[in-house]
């Protein structure tokens, strides 16, 4: 996938200076065509000319239908052009048998009819390239998810840099609401971080001061100061990357099947095709079984539907590591969770109330909601809603005091922590 690569290598924050990746083997490069204007007005053009066709228009002035040739020949060249550099490399495609069928469509006179097998070529063509673009996209996505510049801070001054400008051992400012554009360690500050595209932590947690931090994670409400250890690649967000790369381009089991049975199965229709001729001698029904048994559906809608599997999978934060891996799902009927948490809605809720001393549910739950009431912590939300479900008054407090990493202490308008 030569597009995907250029945007990966584009973006600084993700690929480093000698980590480039060579897709021009890719497994779907026979399939893949652009979804750009020039295809959308191309197609357009030959769809109008095989509806004017159809209307018979050009009879008063022609004796022959010359658009739908020339629409044939103009349109098709991608068709041609691929067909052309297969056949350099020895590889027997669809687009290759398309080909034979238009030209010799257009030999016997069939204008009509090679136009219209041209254009749903095409057509089918532009399908795919647009499911292609949704697993490109999905990674476009994952690498537009980091921030391009960070606050650094050197001999006491506080800079803006490009991340790829950043050296291991640096330290650099992250604020409040913005994303961590590297692994390291934080040296100074205390804040709540969601790391749920890491680690799947469905709550974010608290990061003070020797906790790590991962790039592509979320700063929620403090000011850290971190120490950078790994950028680009190197992070646990590029590795992320690379699998879905890596998993784009792997083979399943069943896709190379499908690929051996595409490449027979244009043997056949060739075979099949001059068996047509030497028996009925109509150029016509030759041309017919070229088509009907051409092998672009084996061919490509096997890559294509595991593509767009992965794709489709990485919009919603699950990395699949491979083809075989999508294709083992259909043989799994347990699943093991590794740790509690992991399934939720990821919205606490007050589930129950302790009491000691004497105290009532409403007294602990009214205090703790008094404490919590300018929190911005997922819990003392959930406390506050659970305070305001019951409709308990919220007062003001005497002194609050936080304590990084153990929890906090409220003195109350009743002299009470």
């Amino acid at each position: 996938m030569k597009t995907t690569s250029k945007t990966i290598d584009s973006a600084g924050q993700v690929a480093n200076d000698g980590h480039h990746h060579d897709h021009d083997d890719h497994n779907h490069d026979d399939h893949d065509h652009g979804t750009g204007t020039a295809e959308y007005v191309r197609l357009g053009l030959m769809g109008f000319i095989v509806v004017a066709s159809l209307t018979g228009w050009w009879r008063p002035f022609m004796d022959r239908d010359w658009l739908s040739f020339a629409g044939t020949v103009i349109g098709g060249f991608p068709i041609y052009k691929e067909a052309w550099e297969n056949l350099l490399r020895r590889r027997m495609t669809m687009e290759l048998s398309m080909t034979i069928a238009l030209l010799s469509a257009l030999a016997i006179g069939q204008f009509f009819t090679a136009i219209v097998i041209a254009f749903f070529v095409l057509f089918a063509e532009l399908l795919e390239g647009y499911t292609v673009g949704g697993g490109r996209r999905a990674i476009e996505k994952l690498i537009n998810a980091l921030p391009r510049h960070v606050t650094v801070r050197r001999n006491g001054q506080e800079s803006e840099l490009q991340v790829e400008e950043l050296s291991i051992g640096e330290l650099i400012v992250i604020r409040p609401g913005e994303r961590i554009p590297v692994d390291g360690t934080v040296t100074k500050g205390s804040s709540y971080v969601d790391q749920s595209s890491i680690t799947g932590e469905s709550l974010p947690i608290e990061k003070t001061e020797q906790s790590k931090v991962f790039a592509g994670t979320i700063n929620k409400n403090g000011v850290l100061e971190v120490s950078v250890e790994r950028v680009g690649r190197d992070t646990t967000f590029g590795k992320i990357i690379q699998v879905v790369e890596q998993a784009e381009k792997s083979k399943a089991p069943v896709q190379r099947i499908a690929d051996r049975l595409a490449a027979g199965l244009v043997y056949f229709a060739l075979a099949a095709a001059i068996l047509t001729f030497l028996v009925t001698r109509n150029l016509t029904a030759t041309i017919a079984v070229i088509i009907v048994a051409g092998a672009c559906g084996v061919a490509a809608g096997t890559p294509l539907a595991i593509l767009a599997g992965i794709g489709s999978a990485a919009r919603r934060g699950i990395i699949v590591k491979g083809g075989l891996y999508l294709e083992k799902l259909a043989d799994i009927d347990t699943i093991v969770l590794d740790k509690t948490g992991t399934l939720t809605m990821g919205i606490p809720e007050v589930t129950g109330i302790l009491v000691a001393n004497g105290a009532t549910e409403n007294e602990v739950l009214q205090n703790a909601a008094i404490a919590e009431q300018h929190s911005e912590h997922p819990i003392g939300e959930a406390i506050i809603r659970k305070a305001r479900t019951a409709k308990l008054s919220l007062r003001e407090y005497a002194d609050l005091r936080y304590i990084p990493g153990k929890g906090l202490t409220c003195l109350g308008a009743r002299n009470q922590d």
